[in-house]
């Protein structure tokens, strides 16, 4: 049998939002407002969080994680969204694809790992309160966070390896506005079952085993609270626990509908991912500013208004 001559591939067209045609200039103008107050709100979260001696705690160190991955985690596909509406700039090369790829698992498992976190130091802080700070302690929060990076970093490593280890030689069209695995292994000329089968495993495992650990400390603390059978309990457990359930909410239900309904419509399924990449990061600090005190008085501190009384 003679050899079939194939072209490498060497870069790909991003073709964009699907049936966006006629919408490019406002989804522009939206989607850079989007940009620009994620980038805002969260290096202001970060700012005052940094500036304030009395936000030094192990919540707000892990809420200046959480700032600095929403940035992270919005600026990986919108930038060459907004140049793919304002410019028609579809391609980009291979490095680009793989770069992509890599930041998109890596953050996004590092925030499923990060809110998982932040559970149990709600846990320890409400069942454990006068042990907190010696568990807690400023090691014990470096480690934590140090883990959920490098388990992240290796997770991505690892999927973004067998990903691009294929090899490419058909067409390099991707008809979305940005790469994600099951997108890109589909233009290979290869067997893809094995990185279908260990993305498919290890982008529902990591989350699910996530949330069962949330959902764990969330019960462990209720429990825990019936015992007090305090009104007292009760407020502390509304300040320290609701915002985080509402983003944890937030950010799981859009992971589950997109992993676990594959026959979703395109259309739906891009609405879904424009809220979970684009709406999500810019309402994290909202959410956990709406009623902190701390945090509203720092930012006022920072733009050099008067501190209220503590």
């Amino acid at each position: 049998m003679g050899l079939v001559n194939h072209t490498v591939v060497t870069h790909f067209i991003l073709l964009g939002i699907p049936d966006a045609n006629s919408l490019q200039t406002i989804l522009f103008i939206t989607f850079l407002a989007f940009y620009l107050c994620t980038l805002l709100d969260n290096l202001l979260i970060f700012s005052a969080i940094l500036a304030d001696p009395c936000l030094h705690t192990p919540t707000y160190f892990f809420l200046c994680n959480l700032s600095m991955l929403d940035i992270g985690f919005f600026s990986i596909s919108t930038p060459k969204m907004l140049t793919n509406l304002w410019i028609q700039s579809r391609v980009i090369s291979l490095g680009g694809c793989m770069s992509q790829v890599f930041f998109y698992h890596f953050l996004g498992i590092a925030k499923c790992l990060l809110y998982t976190v932040m559970a149990y130091d709600r846990y320890v802080a409400i069942c454990h309160p006068l042990r907190y700070r010696l568990i807690m302690n400023r090691k014990m929060c470096t480690l934590l966070a140090a883990d959920t990076w490098i388990k992240s970093s290796f997770h991505a490593t690892i999927l973004t390896s067998l990903t691009f280890t294929l090899p490419y030689c058909g067409s390099n069209v991707v008809d979305y506005f940005f790469f994600d695995i099951f997108l890109v292994v589909k233009l290979a000329c290869a067997d893809t079952y094995i990185i279908e089968t260990v993305t498919l495993t290890n982008t529902g495992l990591v989350p699910i085993t996530c949330f069962l650990v949330i959902l764990t400390s969330y019960i462990r603390i209720v429990y825990s609270v019936l015992n007090m059978n305090s009104a007292e309990g009760w407020r502390k457990v509304a300040s320290l626990c609701t915002l985080h359930l509402v983003v944890v909410t937030l950010f799981f239900g859009p992971c589950a509908l997109v992993y676990t309904q594959p026959h979703l419509s395109k259309m739906l399924m891009t609405a879904v991912q424009i809220f979970g990449n684009v709406v999500m990061p810019m309402l994290n600090p909202a959410i956990y500013t709406l009623r902190n005190k701390e945090e509203k008085a720092a930012l006022k501190k920072l733009r050099g208004g008067q501190m209220p009384a503590r």
